[in-house]
Parts: C-alpha cells; structure tokens; sequence
C-alpha cells in the first residue's frame, strides 16, 4: 500500500541532488558531446563515447601494432608508458609546437582531445628506426627492453622542443640530457644507465654537431658543475684533433669496413690469442655517421638458397631466394676494437603537427556509462557551474594523485571532471618588464602545468633577481617534484588542493604568505590565504563547490633585506616524495633584526605546518648572532617533538632534519645578505656534474664472430616497441582475463569468503580457489613442496592468492576481485629475524660449513691461538627485483587431449610445465612452456612466476578458454618476494699481526612463509662468507627463518652478496679495532693458490685477485686519491668523502643442486641454409640468445644473421635448467658448440669437397641430397663439480663450483652531513670475465649489476608495517637508483694481462670459448659505495668526538640516508633524540 509523505519541517535540509538530477540539465545544454577527436602518430582518429575508466594508456594498448608503450607500475613512477602529445606552444608569440612527454598509465583519456599523440611506433621501425632508436640500440643501451620505448620517447620530446625550425638550431646540450630531469621519471633496472646516456649526448654532440646553437651557460648552471676530482671524458685525453695512434685505432679514426682476421676454419673454433697488445689506456668504439651506413659482413648480409624438390641436381644450391641482416649491426671492426656507424639525422623528416589541429575549436565533453561519467568544460564559467550544480564531482588535472586513488585505493569517482583545457587557469601570461619591476605579486594561472611553472620562475628571478627569490626557491621544489612526465601536465592548484603533508610547493606558499583566488557560483570570486588553508590531514578550506582560479606569491619589496630558500630531503633526489621539505622566509631590518620570519615545513606533521613558537621568538631578535641559532634550534625541537611512533616512521631522523635545514638556511641568509662570515660549506648542497667514463672496447681476444661487440639480437625492435613481451601478444579468440584475490593480513584463519558480489559484476565469468583441484595439487614449492597455490583456511602472509576471478576484460577481473569479501580472525605474525628466533620459527635446514679445528669441534682451542676476538651482529636488508614487466601468463587450451600452451614471462620452462601438468592433471608432454623474453627477471622469475601459470591453467581447463593475467606493480612485489634479509651473528680471531685464524658465525636468513629456495641461498651465503680471505678455522651455522612475510627467493647473487658483505663488514671491525689500514689488512689475508675454502675446494691457478687489486689500484690511483681524501676530509666540516678498493669471487655452477648443471640445445639447418636455434636458455636482457648465436654462427662458419632463435619452450628443450645462476652462457653454450661438432662433423665431407669458402646453402643443400640428418641435439654437463654437504674428506671431496668469476671495484664519494644525502663521485669495476663472447653485452652486465648492487646497499629499503602489511609496493616508496644516482666518473674495464704485461690465458677453464659467466658476480661490487659512505661517516664520527672503535658504532645495509645521518654523531642529532617510550612501536619494521 502506498503512503503519503509526512510534511517537512523547517529545520530538515533539502535533499541533496542526485548525480543524475543535478547533471543532466547540464548535460543537454552543454556538454552534448560524447566525442573525443585527436591524431594517433599523424592518423586522425575520433572516439565515441569511450570506456570512462580507460587511460591513455589502456586505450592505446587496446589497439593493435600499439604495443610498444609498456605498463610498468600504474602509477607514473617508471616511465616505461611514456608517450609525446604535440600541442601548441602558447608561451611563444610564434606559431611554435611544443612536445610533452606524458605518462599514459595516469593520462585521462578526455585529455587527448584537440592533440597529437605520438607513440614509439610513430618515430620509427625496424626498417626506418629514429636514429635515436637506432643509436641505443647500437650502443647497447637496451636490455631487457621493457623501459626502451619509455626513455626513447623522453628523449625524443626533448630533441623535438629543442628544435629552432627558423634558425635550424638545437638549443641543446650534454647538461640538457642529464641534469636538467628530462630523464628523472624513468627507470631502467639493467643498464646502469650509462650506455643510455652515451647514445643520449653522443647524438648531441656528433649526430647534431653543426646544427648545435652556441648557447651560453648561466653562472649559475656553471656553479653547479663544480670540479669533480680527476674528471675523465669519453675518448683520448690528448687535446690534439688527429689520431693518438692507438693500437685498434682512435676514436677519431675514420671507420674500416675490413673485419678482424678469420679463424683458422671457419666452421670451428679457432684458439684464443690476442691480436695484438694494448698500453694501459682505455679505448672505446670508434663511432661515424652515413646516410647509408655500412655493416660487417662476417656477422651480417647471409644469404638463402631457392626452393627445391628432391630430384634437383646439386648446383641448384648455389642460387639465391633471398638475403638477411642484423636489424643493428656493426660497421666492422679493426684490430679488435668495435667500428660504429649511424645513419644521419634530418629534423625535416619528423612526425608534423596536424594542420588540421592549428584551428581546432574544443568542445564541452561528456561521456561514460551507468558506473562512471566523464566531463570536460572548456571555459572557467561551465566549470564553476558544473561544480555549483554537483559540488561531489572530482577535478581532474594531471591525474597523478587521482589515477593513483583509483588503481590502488579502490577510489571511484564516479563523476570526473577534466580541467587542464580551461585557458583562463591553465595558462599564467607574464607582465611585461616594465611591470615586473614595480609588481608586488607574481599571479598564477592555478592550472599551469609544472614545468611551465618553472620555466615562469626561472625567468623572473632572472630579471628581478633577489626580489623574487621566492620564485628561485619554488623552482628549486618544482625541479625536484616527481617525474618530468607528471611535472608536464601536473598544476600548482592540484599540489594545494591535495592537500598532502609532504608537499614540496605548499611549504614555499605558506612561508611567502601566498594567497589562493577562488570562484564558486554563489560567492563569485574571493580569497583565501594560504596560511587558513589547510585544516586536517588532507582536509583544505576551499568550499565543495569552488574551484582554485589563481595562485598570488608576493614579492619581496625593493631594498629590503629578505631571503626566501627552500629544501628538501627524500630517500633519492630525483623524482621522490619528500621525506622533510621546509621553506623558510626572513626580513630584517637595516640593523639585521628580524621584522619578519615564517619557517614552514612539509613531512613533520599531519598538515604542512609553521613552526609558530620559533617563529614568534625570531621576531626582534639579532639575526646573525649564535644566540638567535641556538635559541631556535631549541624552539625547533619543541615546535615538532615527534612521538617515537609517529605516522610516517623516522622519527629521529625527520627531527634532526628540522634541525639542520634550519642551520642551513641562517648560514645560507647570513651569506645572501652579507652579514658576515659564514662557513660556506655549510650552505653547499650534494649537486651532480656531468657524468662520464669509459669502457675499454679493445678486445685482443676477438675472432670472426666470437668475441664481437655485436648489439643485443632484440635491441633496435626494442627501441621501436616492435619486441613483443608475454602481454603484448594479440588477444586470442574468447580470451578471459585473470584478476587476483589476495589476502589483506599477514597472519589469520579465514573465516569465510564470500565470492557472491563479484560473480555479480558485469564480464565475470567465474572463479577458481583451492575448490577446483586436490589438497595435494594445491602444494607446490620450487626445492620443498610446501606452499598452497590458494590459501586453504588459513593465510600466512600479507598478499596471499585466496583466489581467482576471470572476467571478459583486465580492468573488469580486477574490479571483481577488489569486491570478494573476506571475513578473517587475526593471529599473531612474526615478521622479523629476531622475533623468528626468539619464537624458535625455523625451516629444517640444518647445513655448517666447519674446517680446521671445527672439524674435532675443538673452535675454542682456535679461538685461544687468537691475540685478539672481535665480536658482531651485522644486517643487510632484503631487495625488491623490481624488474620492468611484472609476472604475466597466457593459458591456452587446446581442443583435445588435455594439452595446453602456457606462455609464461618465466626464467624456468620446465618448473612451469611440471606445476601445471599437476594442477591440470595432465602429463608434461601436452603441456608447452612458453617464453619469447623477459622484461627483466633477475631470479624473481625462476620459481615466482610458477603460480600465476598455474591459477591460469586451471581456469583455462575450466571454462575451455584462453586466460590471460599480468600483475599490477604492487601485487607483483606483494607475491613475487625479493632478496632474502640476512642478520650474521659472528665471532673471529685474529693474531696481533693482523692474520685471521678463527671464524664463527650464526648466519640467519628471513625465508618467508615458505622454504621456495631459502635453504640454497643460505648455503650460498656460507660459501662466499670468506669472500677472498684465507681462515684456518672456521665453523658457519645457517638457519632459515619462517616468518609471516612473502616467501623470499632468488636473487642476483642468491646470497653471495650477503655473505660478502658480512666478509668485508668484518674486515673493517677488525681494521678499526687493530688500528690497521683495511688494505694492508686485505692483503694480509688474501688466499694463495693450493690454500682451501670452508668447504675444502681448492684455489688453483686461475686466481686472478691480486692481478685485479693492483691492476685497478693503478688504473684507478688510488693511493694517490686515498690521501687526497685524507686531506679533504681534514679540510672539510660539513662535508666528508671516503674511498675503498674490495675485491670479489663468485662460484659458478647451481652449486648443490647438482643436477641442474647442464644444457641442452637443439641445431637444424634448412637446406637452403638458414639455421633454427633452440636451446635451455631463456632471453631476459642478459643476451643470451645473442651469444648462443654468435657460438653457433662462429661454430657452424656462418654470418649471424643466419641463425634464428625464436623462443624457449618445452616442446622444443626437455628438461631446461632455469636460466640461473650465471651459467646460462656457460652449460647452454657448451651444448651449442656439441650440436655444432655433431653437424660439423657430418659436414666435414662436403666442406672438402666444395672448398673452406662455400656458403653453407651449398655444403648444406649437397648433405641433404645425399640424405645426411642436419638437426643435432646438443648437451653438456658440468665437469668436476659435485660437493656434499658434509664431506670434509680432503680425498673425496669435490669442487662446489666450476670456477670463480673474480672482480674489483674502487669507489669514491661525498656525504652531507647534515641531511645524510650523498653522491658517487666515482667508481672503477674490473672483471676478470675469461675470454668474452661479446665484451658489449658483459660490460652491460657489469655495469648494471653494479648500479643494482649500489641500489642494494644504499638507497633500496623495504618496509614493514607493525601489523604485517608490506608497505614498500611500487615506485612511490620503494625507490631503486635512478639516472642521477649513478657514478659521475663509472669506468668498466676486463681483466687482459698480468703485471708484466703479457696476455693471461683462460683455456684451463674448459668452459665455451674460455669464457666466465658475468650475471651475478660484479652486484657485490655495488657495495664499494656502502663501505665508502662507511668511511665518510667514520672520518665523520672522528671528527664529532664519536667512537669509531668495535662495538662503539655499526652501520647495516642498506645506508639510506636516515641511517647515514643518524650515525654522524654531530650535536644537532643529539638534540634531535627521539627516545622510546614504554610500549611504542616504530611505524615502520625492517624484517632483517
């Protein structure tokens, strides 16, 4: 029965519009279209009525031949899906186009609208690459390739906007590529990024040089490039401008076509001798350019015999079909040193604006679906209606905070405004000259984008100088606020309205008493001060329905003694949320009292804040008097006294940091305003010159193929975005999608799971859990079957898979999976090593290594020998692969028999193949593994890539259908786990000359909620724990921790690292506890060939240590530069520098798991010569798949191009080892070369018969007439190695490892004392790699594990929080090194001669082509910057009247910069103390 409504009284308020009532007038006045029209790389393309929650980014992916712009973390942190919008150029009184390089993963897809976008693929292909593409490609700075197209495309708006088409001049320069942040928001995980920058500012300086402007550098940018010690360039030191007569030749020497001479057969492998010798100094490729450049025509140009049928005669193998060449070849090479030519750049053959865009009118937009609709207004008047009309809607500009909201908040915003194409507040016009100098404020449009804004600021404070130094101080923040990308479409009134704690631009605003105009439709324009702004955490004054119209920042008046600076710290410099930012203002009067003060800071409380009482104190006091400074120092501590527990974690940290921008900034004012004398060193913060360094090209050792600096086979199509990775793949007929229910504790008992609300969401088509298979095939585990695929009644970890669901599209799956409802009872969780300790919370593991007396268990009989024990508890930090593609699987089943085709982005084929014949109840042989590359895999790919093939397979069985699944960022570092946490407790023995007699340890690793391979990382550990120092009694205990955290896993190293650093951490305790230089310590205890490791394996005669150690000392000067540190750090108060010189061994082979060392490969020749090529191996940047070619090519006598490797897969390899363990080269190789002797061997007839210099089309197309088989099975396993654990039988026992990669590496580096900050002045590697196959791909090897070794050992932290969730899960918090944050000078060299200078000779290794593997073994070497920063602080501590002794101080890894500062031990920190009261816990949990 219906009712009538009760009347209203007056007190109840009107009902509040619907959506739908409020909007929909507006909607059939205004906003009456539902079209969005732009050009797509020149292509006019118009899209009706879109999918509202696509960006940019899951449009241009949804197209086809789109592939190339990648997802890489979904949260513009990575810049792997950069693109370049052309749009007008509006600050230009010129009809001049500007290029924005943009982040599509956040860029609203409305946003498009009257633009040109232009992906990868609009610059070049393959067939026609950018010479940008094609000069990374040929300098070797694409790996795995995932983040190529991103950094390309970055620098391609950079070229573009650099470009004058009036004068035909770039406006360009070597500073403009690296120190300007057009880089900053992209990452590259395998490079080190140095071969990028090379092709970056080599294409300034050659392929531009001549159509460069002669710009002049500012003061102030020459200030900033302050002298770097011993600053080497690229190429000859010489000043001469004619050849140096180098031996291979000068890189001024034209290119030669001529090759290196020939083996003595082409069809084997001749011996490795140097060509010729070398002096000591480097000497890099030689490098030109041609409009047609050349190419070796030993490695590329094969041709292809015709068809033919059976009954041809034998000369119909000598016609031709077609030919080949290598995508990015070398020109040649001259006595061993690489010849390089690129083709010519001409600026007229760029992509164009579209004419059609110049007149282009916008239109208001709307568009969207019953869940989420889309508006875009084109004037201030339509938006502040809008928002009158429905003051909920959400405004959308750069969409950094909001996309972010929506993908990893679960944030709706069911009604999304656009507002960055709005002229009145998007576009900030300056006064004229004139006006500025009598101007009080400077007025900002709201929405001008960031970089804008910069530009806006640099300019004025250019003409005004002091005046507006607020601006300079604003800028400063700006340069250093997220990536370039965000900065391009990010607004001022964004920053503001989000009104986040960390701002870096709100502090400046405050501290200059900037005010906000505002405009609403009942109140109309009004002002707000920004000192009134913000409320709450994230809760601002502006009324719902307003909208920002301007920014005013005041000006200093003329002739008054102020100074504006603002600062910051962050965990990296660029691209990084800050950690503190403060902005401080202070006016004095003529007598140097302070009128005026506002000291504001950002980080230290829930709003950006004022510090009030020190304010109001400064007021009327002398401002340079050491009274004021210290009187404020102490206000300071009382203004932001944080709680040992404070939201955010760092509370001492965060403290002194107040303390120290402060004393920076009274130093910093007292030199601006010339008050006196002030120690400018104080002032000085950590700045970056330009980077350089050399790699030594000369190879002696280079034979026609073998040895060649070929590029990666994959690296032009991975510049152009025409690589295609595991979701890149064309989407198969009645594809479904995979999205993942994951746990939201870290410990609980699952009480229910309610799958209802999301089998309800439109496109789901199911779901699968641990329902859909047996208990026993929901256990897996890569070592120990001891892990649930889906949790079963319990889950144990934060991020655990509780399930499934599968729906018709991606963003449907995820949706679907968000709203499964969970229902949990919590338990207790342990999370760090102690506490796994203290509750007993083990795997088995149970494995010591004991030698010398530990033998009799006679340890204290050793330790008795001892004059001295030294004694420690040292922690190293787990590490986030954080490779670029994150884990991605494609199920594909087949119609019959069960069988199914699982494409995997996996280190490990065979793992996959076997986990999913079990879930799917099938034998392995209708089960084929997939992979084509990996985006980067780094041992987080070898058994965490397994499940997601699994869950896929299962419901790919199910339902008939092909499932797809990639992981987001945040649940790839959830689930795929990372470098295991260690914690060595130990004891060693020294006598007083500073020998090492006794060594004890309990080693503990933190495993996570499963074994996965934890006990073999620990066995690792152990075995590198003595590094390359010789200890007669030893006895190593390792335990294996289980605790509530992901299950951690191979990595890098796995484990070496860890046991090497704890080596070298006890080398220097026991330096500073004898009062004894560490070298000399080094060298004391360095091993001798015939002397034996803990586990008795003996040191023979490839013991290269000492060769390395004096080698690079010399080339490195290091004496010389130790002093020089000595003496700066003696000079220097505020700043401190340290140097170290540490040599490293790694063991190669699978160690213990014996039966994973070896190789298979499979060779087919096709008679018209062509050569198929499968082999264990899978490709993930390290060029594998190049360097199997280059031994087949070189084996078979064939150009390189002739060989093919498609992919790996199961159905082509039985029994594939995972590519692990750097020994992908090594066992797959050696299978390479006995397919190759088997072939060779059946050829040999033929070769005789036709001559040495027959092409194989003919030798091959005579054997097949005579029906000779021309497929080989190749396999190798690993001689002599064979350990067990427990043998210390000197008369059985066998080597654990086949070899040793042997290296050294010096690094150099300046800390700031008061913020901890730091740079890499310089570093030196030399490895001692054996004969390299391709010296280019290894020294890309090297120089990218040691910058990921560095991120290791400094910058990279994951975190905790107390109650278990893993906090560290994307970019935004997890920070790996960046482009600034690699060495100024890195030089890379390898190991040539001995001492003497004669050629040294690696053919005793038997491994392929004397070669070693390089993968892992130079990560260690990263950590020269740990035990350098180590030294700063040190000199530091000396300094500070701290102790330096054993046990008085301790820094672990990783030596962030609140560990760096906190152990200075200065006065400041002091009275920053953060004590611990009863019962807090730290915000923050570090699990080591």
């Amino acid at each position: 029965m219906a009712l009538p409504k009760p009347p209203q009284t007056a007190s109840d308020p009107p009902r509040a519009l619907s959506a739908a009532e409020a909007l929909t007038p507006l909607i059939e006045s205004t906003y009456t279209s539902p079209d969005i029209n732009f050009y797509l790389n020149g292509k006019r393309t118009v899209l009706r009525n879109p999918n509202p929650h696509w960006t940019l980014l899951d449009y241009i992916r949804a197209q086809p031949n789109l592939k190339g712009t990648k997802l890489g973390c979904g949260e513009g942190g990575c810049g792997a899906c950069t693109v370049v919008l052309q749009v007008p150029d509006r600050r230009s009184e010129k009809r001049r186009v500007k290029h924005l390089a943009v982040n599509a993963c956040l860029f609203s897809l409305v946003g498009v609208d009257g633009k040109h976008v232009i992906t990868v693929e609009g610059i070049g292909s393959v067939e026609k690459p950018h010479p940008l593409q094609e000069r990374i490609a040929k300098l070797h700075g694409s790996q795995c390739g995932f983040c190529t197209p991103g950094i390309v495309m970055s620098l391609y708006a950079l070229v573009r906007n650099a470009y004058n088409p009036e004068t035909k001049r770039f406006h360009l320069s070597e500073r403009d590529i690296e120190l300007e942040g057009h880089l900053d928001g992209n990452l590259c995980r395998c490079t080190g990024y140095k071969p990028i920058l090379q092709a970056a500012k080599t294409f300034v300086t050659e392929d531009l040089n001549g159509q460069l402007a002669e710009d002049v550098p500012e003061l102030g940018d020459l200030k900033l490039e302050k002298e770097i010690v011993d600053l080497v360039r690229n190429g000859c030191g010489s000043k001469s401008q004619g050849s140096c007569g180098r031996p291979g030749g000068c890189c001024r020497d034209k290119p030669s076509d001529s090759s290196s001479d020939e083996g003595k057969s082409p069809a084997s492998t001749p011996p490795t001798e140097p060509a010729s010798g070398s002096d000591d100094e480097p000497t890099p490729a030689v490098l030109d350019i041609a409009k047609n450049p050349q190419q070796d025509d030993s490695i590329s140009g094969a041709s292809y015999a015709k068809p033919l049928k059976s009954k041809e005669n034998i000369e119909a193998g000598t016609e031709v079909k077609t030919t080949t060449s290598l995508e990015a070849p070398l020109s040649g090479s001259k006595h061993g040193v690489p010849q390089i030519t690129f083709q010519e750049y001409v600026p007229g053959t760029e992509l164009i604006f579209p004419s059609a865009l110049w007149k282009f009118e916008p239109r208001p937009l709307c568009y969207g679906n019953d869940r989420k609709i889309w508006f875009r207004p084109t004037s201030l008047e339509q938006l502040v209606e809008l928002k009158g009309a429905y003051p909920s809607a959400k405004l959308v500009a750069g969409a950094s905070e909001v996309q972010v909201e929506v993908r990893f908040k679960n944030s709706d915003f069911a009604v999304s405004v656009y507002v960055s194409d709005i002229p009145e507040i998007n576009y900030t016009k300056l006064p004229s000259d004139a006006e500025l100098e009598t101007a009080k404020e400077l007025v900002i449009g709201a929405n001008t984008p960031l970089t804008e804004l910069e530009a806006i600021c640099k300019d004025v404070f250019a003409k005004l100088g002091k005046r507006a130094m607020v601006l300079e101080a604003l800028r400063k923040q700006l340069r250093y606020f997220a990536g370039r990308q965000i900065r391009n479409v990010a607004s001022l009134a964004g920053n503001i309205a989000t009104a986040s704690p960390i701002s870096d631009a709100n502090p400046v605003l405050l501290a200059s008493n900037a005010t906000l105009v505002a405009q609403s439709l009942g109140k109309g324009e009004f002002v707000l001060p920004m000192s009134d702004f913000f409320i709450a955490y994230r809760t601002i004054s502006l009324p719902p329905d307003a909208v920002i119209k301007q920014i005013r920042i005041p000006l200093s008046p003329p002739d008054t003694k102020e100074v504006v600076k603002a600062y910051k710290q962050a965990k990296r410099k660029d691209d990084d949320i800050a950690i503190v930012t403060a902005s401080f203002r202070v006016r004095l009067d003529p007598d140097g009292i302070v009128e005026d003060a506002n000291l504001v800071y950002g980080g230290m409380a829930p709003t950006t804040k004022t510090a009030t009482k020190t304010t109001s104190s400064l007021l009327g006091r002398r401002w340079f008097s050491s009274e004021t400074l210290d009187a404020a120092l102490t206000t300071l501590g009382e203004d932001f006294d944080l709680p040992f527990g404070v939201p955010g974690g760092m509370a001492h940290y965060r403290k002194t940091l107040t303390l120290s921008m402060f004393f920076r900034f009274w130093h910093e004012s007292a030199a601006e305003l010339e008050l006196g004398e002030v120690d400018g060193q104080v002032i000085d913060e950590i700045h970056r010159a330009i980077s350089t360094g050399i790699r030594d090209d000369y190879n002696p050792y280079e034979q026609r193929v073998v040895g060649k600096q070929v590029p990666h086979l994959s690296a032009l199509k991975q510049c152009t975005g025409e690589a295609e990775y595991i979701d890149d793949m064309p989407k198969t007929d009645r594809e479904l999608f995979g999205g993942l229910v994951l746990s939201m504790k870290a410990h609980a008992n699952l009480v229910s799971v309610d799958y209802a609300p999301a089998l309800e969401m439109p496109g789901v088509v199911g779901v699968v859990d641990k329902n859909n298979i047996t208990p026993e095939q929901n256990i897996w585990g890569s070592i120990r079957k001891d892990e649930p695929l889906f949790a079963d009644g319990k889950v144990l970890h934060h991020g655990q898979v509780i399930g499934m669901v599968y729906a018709e599209t991606a963003l449907q799956a995820q949706a679907a999976a968000r709203a499964v409802k969970v229902v949990y009872e919590e338990l207790p969780a342990v999370l760090t090593i102690d506490e796994a300790i203290e509750a007993k919370s083990f795997f088995q593991h149970g494995k010591n290594l004991i030698k010398g007396l530990a033998l009799d268990d006679k340890m204290d009989e050793a330790f008795a020998q001892c004059d001295r024990i030294f004694e420690g508890t040292t922690r190293m930090g787990g590490q986030e692969h954080f490779y670029l593609e994150t884990n991605a699987a494609l199920a594909i089943p087949s119609g019959e028999d069960g069988s199914m085709e699982v494409w995997s982005s996996t280190q490990n084929t065979m793992e996959t193949q076997e986990f999913v014949s079990q879930v799917t109840g099938v034998p392995s042989n209708r089960i084929n593994a997939r992979v084509k590359r990996l985006g980067g895999g780094f041992g987080g790919k070898e058994s965490r890539s397994v499940p997601f093939a699994c869950y896929l397979a299962i419901a790919a069985k199910k339902e008939k259908r092909p499932v797809r699944l990639m992981l987001n960022r945040d649940e790839d570092m959830l689930l795929s786990g990372q470098r295991h946490p260690f914690q060595a407790r130990w004891k060693v023995g020294m006598s007083k000359e500073g020998k090492l007699i006794a060594l004890e340890a309990d080693v503990y690793d933190n495993g996570g909620y499963s074994q996965d391979m934890s006990g073999a990382v620990m066995d690792r550990c152990l075995t590198h724990i003595d590094n390359c120092y010789q200890t007669p009694h030893v006895y190593l205990r390792g335990h294996v921790c289980r605790t509530n955290i992901h299950s951690n896993t191979a990595f890098r190293g796995f484990g070496a690292p860890q046991g090497m650093y704890f080596a070298e951490t006890m080398m220097y305790n026991i330096a500073e506890g004898l009062d004894m230089d560490v070298d000399e310590l080094r060298m004391k205890n360095l091993y001798v060939p015939g002397e034996h490791t803990p586990f008795f394996q003996k040191i023979d005669e490839d013991w290269h240590i000492p060769l390395l150690l004096e080698q690079l000392g010399r080339s490195s000067d290091y004496e010389k530069r130790k002093a020089a540190v000595a003496t700066f750090n003696e000079t220097n108060r505020w700043k401190k520098r340290g140097i170290c010189l540490v040599p490293s061994k790694f063991g190669l082979s699978f160690a213990t798991a014996l039966h994973l060392n070896q190789g298979a490969a499979y060779v087919r020749i096709y008679h018209d010569g062509s050569v198929l090529l499968h082999h264990a191996g899978t490709e993930m940047g390290q060029g594998l798949f190049t360097k199997m070619c280059q031994i087949a090519a070189q084996e078979l006598g064939v150009p390189l191009d002739s060989i093919y490797t498609p992919d790996s897969q199961t159905y082509q390899i039985a029994n594939a080892s995972p590519t692990a363990a750097s020994s992908g080269s090594d066992i797959n190789g050696m299978a390479v070369k006995n397919a190759c002797d088997q072939l060779n061997e059946r050829l040999a007839p033929y070769r005789e018969k036709l001559g040495k210099e027959a092409p194989l089309r003919e030798i091959v197309h005579a054997a097949y007439l005579d029906r000779v088989n021309l497929a080989a099975n190749g396999f190798w396993k690993m001689p002599k190695v064979g350990y067990k654990w427990g043998d210390t039988n000197w008369d059985t026992v066998l080597p654990m490892y086949y070899y040793w990669t042997q290296g050294a590496a010096c690094s150099e580096v300046e800390i700031d004392l008061l913020t901890g900050d730091h740079t890499v002045l310089r570093s030196d590697i030399m490895m001692d790699v054996g004969n390299s196959i391709n010296p280019a791909i290894d020294y890309g090897q090297v120089e990218g594990a040691f910058i990921q070794g560095q991120g290791l050992f400094t910058i990279e932290e994951s975190l905790w929080l107390s109650n278990g969730q893993f906090f560290t899960r994307g970019p935004g918090t997890y920070k790996i090194p960046g482009f600034s944050d690699i060495p100024q000078i890195f030089n890379a060299s390898m190991l040539r001669k001995d001492n003497d200078g004669n050629p040294l000779s690696w053919n005793h290794l038997r491994s392929v082509q004397s070669s070693k593997g390089i993968g892992e073994p130079p990560l260690f070497l990263g950590s020269t910057v740990f035990f350098a920063l180590r030294e700063a602080v040190k000199a530091a501590r000396v300094m500070n009247g701290a102790g330096v002794g054993p046990g008085e101080w301790k820094l672990d890894s990783p030596a962030t910069s609140e560990r760096l500062r906190l152990a200075i031990g200065d006065e400041l920190l002091k009275r920053a103390e953060v004590k611990q009261k009863d019962g807090e816990k730290s915000f923050f949990v570090t699990v080591s």
